[in-house]
């Protein structure tokens, strides 16, 4: 292991100077659940540090998870306005004076308020959760140097903090170890928490496909896209998984888990429309809609439709079938 915290120079220093706050915050989240499991006899070193780790994912994942719901939200009503949007483009379409631009950008800013629809609503919670990671990863690189004397204390990790968390292992393996430093047996636990990280994403993104996608939205190029993006990204965490302290993987084992979750609730809650998650919500909302029915006493959708079907029917009768005239306007003699 070098002698110098690599992360504290150049342009890396300069931008996790910036993100100094959210490291703070992030210690201290960890010292605390580390001292209330210590507090209810858990050892000081080992497990309680792990835990420590996953409960900061869940601090993480509660703090954004109204972002995440406000982008669902968001995400449903653009597509609900897409037909207008449309509309709006059509009309300007060809016509690139200033004039047409800026009144086309007008309109479409009034249709976003109307329907209260954020184009950049499903961003927000990516934008938080980057820095976040770049954060976990820092603080928990530099608590071996920070255990070391090699660098300053951060936020709740003083000298003692980080000899006392630097000794933890899990499965057998050291917190503070890489794929490159682990033993053997190190390696292996590296690698099939690296693995599970990949698959987590892997199912994530194939669920999301199979269940989220509307048929009709669908051609070659975006099917191959998705399809290629399915096997980049677990790929790519290969190749940085091995790299990282074992502690960074329980953080970002856990927080694919809670990703996996949630995006099975959003395949629940927010289907695309016209995708079989939206499907199978129709019908389970349809299902649900009767059993209250049936509770309050009330007849069926279904039932309901024929009684409405049956006064109609019997209102025409009562009216006649008699097709009554059109009104022939007086036209103004010239």
């Amino acid at each position: 292991m070098s002698e110098n915290f690599l992360l504290d120079s150049g342009f890396w220093g300069w931008l996790y100077k910036l993100l100094t706050p959210v490291e703070w915050l992030m210690t201290q989240v960890m010292y605390w659940f580390h001292k209330l499991l210590t507090l209810i006899g858990m050892p000081a070193v080992g497990l309680s540090w792990v835990l420590s780790i996953i409960f900061l994912v869940i601090v993480v994942q509660a703090c954004v998870f109204p972002l995440f719901y406000k982008q669902m939200k968001s995400m449903r009503g653009m597509q609900a306005i897409q037909p207008k949007m449309m509309k709006i483009q059509n009309k300007y379409k060809g016509k690139n004076d200033p004039a047409s631009k800026e009144a086309m950008q007008r309109e479409m800013m009034k249709l976003y308020k109307d329907n209260n629809a954020n184009p950049a609503g499903s961003c927000l919670p990516m934008l938080i959760q980057g820095p976040v990671f770049m954060c976990m990863f820092y603080v928990l690189s530099a608590i071996p140097y920070i255990a070391r004397g090699k660098r300053a204390p951060l936020g709740a990790f003083d000298v003692a903090t980080a000899k006392e968390f630097s000794k933890t292992t899990f499965f057998g393996t050291r917190v503070s170890d890489t794929f490159t430093t682990a033993g053997t047996s190190g390696k292996i636990v590296i690698g099939i928490f690296v693995f599970a990280m990949c698959a987590c994403l892997w199912y994530m993104q194939w669920n999301t496909m199979r269940r989220n996608t509307a048929p009709a939205s669908m051609n070659k190029q975006a099917e191959r896209m998705q399809k290629m993006m399915l096997w980049i990204f677990p790929v790519m965490y290969i190749f940085s998984g091995v790299a990282m302290p074992f502690a960074v993987l329980v953080y970002w084992l856990a927080n694919n888990i809670c990703n996996l979750l949630r995006s099975f609730w959003q395949l629940r809650e927010f289907p695309t429309p016209g995708s079989p998650a939206a499907l199978d919500k129709e019908k389970r909302d349809h299902d649900n809609e009767n059993r209250k029915r049936a509770r309050e006493g009330r007849p069926s959708i279904e039932e309901q439709e024929l009684i409405d079907a049956k006064k109609a029917a019997e209102r025409k009768a009562s009216q006649g079938h008699q097709r009554q005239q059109p009104q022939r306007k007086n036209r103004k003699k010239k």
